[in-house]
């Protein structure tokens, strides 16, 4: 394991990645979009888009003006030496990451009352947006992966989670939450999207896949239910910034997890912007 000095270090890089970078695949499924984009308006939009993830890369720019709340998702080796002091190394480098950015400093100051009603203003720190939120998953090996991905507030407000009945077939649930998505991003303003999904057993466990979905997912590789709800968004034809004429999803990340004994299954999701996922990935441990 290396020690909390570069753990700092790499994740401090982490969080300038995961806020400046389009990863392979979402470079690829830009380039298809405005390919397959028969629409002038709506190409262009998608054009503006690439070109502007090309700014950000190269002169280390975020992404977006919302920079977003950092989420870690920590893939922990069963024979790893890790440690507390390593879990404060990962806060203070999500801290230093957004310092070096800077992304913007919206940290609200106060009491429980006064953050809750925006009354006692912000921090001018940056770093001020933590604590991260951890999801953490023990894998094989003696290995630790962290992901970290940043959340923009338009896709928290227009994300749901909720229960649907099920009818004995995924099918249905799946075509539920694409009539979630197609209101979401109707309203979402910033497509075309990503859509989040996490089937679980209780809302902490559905947030908690959506959030794994988020940080696993690729958008060159749909099965054929992420297929099934993208397709279904796109018939209805909201576009790039809702102008219509080309996609409204580039594509869906699904993550099931263990199901319980009811006639219900509870389903989170997420219809991310037109910059998501943003994420970065690092090893702290071989």
């Amino acid at each position: 394991m290396i020690s909390p000095a570069q753990v700092r270090a790499r994740v401090s890089r982490a969080v300038v990645e995961a806020s400046t970078t389009f990863r392979p695949d979402q470079l690829a499924a830009y380039q298809q979009a405005i390919r397959d984009c028969r629409d002038e308006r709506a190409r262009w939009v998608l054009e503006q888009i690439f070109a502007n993830a090309e700014v950000a890369q190269r002169e280390r720019r975020p992404l977006c003006d919302d920079t977003g709340i950092p989420h870690v998702f920590l893939e922990v080796g069963e024979g790893a030496a890790f440690t507390g002091e390593h879990l404060a190394a990962i806060a203070e480098g999500i801290a230093a990451g957004q310092r070096a950015l800077p992304t913007r400093a919206m940290g609200v100051l106060g009491d429980d009352r006064q953050r809750v009603e925006q009354s006692a203003g912000l921090s001018d720190d940056p770093g001020a947006v933590v604590p991260p939120a951890f999801t953490v998953r023990t894998v094989p090996g003696s290995g630790v992966r962290l992901t970290v991905i940043m959340l923009g507030g338009g896709p928290e407000i227009r994300a749901r989670t909720y229960r649907v009945f099920h009818r004995r077939s995924l099918r249905n649930v799946l075509s539920t939450t694409a009539d979630w998505a197609l209101e979401g991003t109707a309203l979402l303003g910033c497509t075309p999207s990503v859509l989040a999904i996490g089937i679980g057993r209780t809302h902490y466990e559905a947030t908690t896949l959506m959030i794994e979905a988020l940080a696993r997912g690729n958008l060159t590789q749909q099965n054929e239910w992420e297929r099934m709800v993208t397709e279904r968004v796109n018939r209805e034809g909201t576009g790039p910034l809702g102008l219509g004429g080309g996609p409204t999803v580039l594509a869906t990340f699904l993550r099931i997890g263990p199901q319980r004994a009811s006639g219900v299954r509870i389903v989170c999701l997420r219809p991310g912007c037109c910059m998501d996922p943003r994420r970065a990935t690092v090893e702290l441990a071989e």
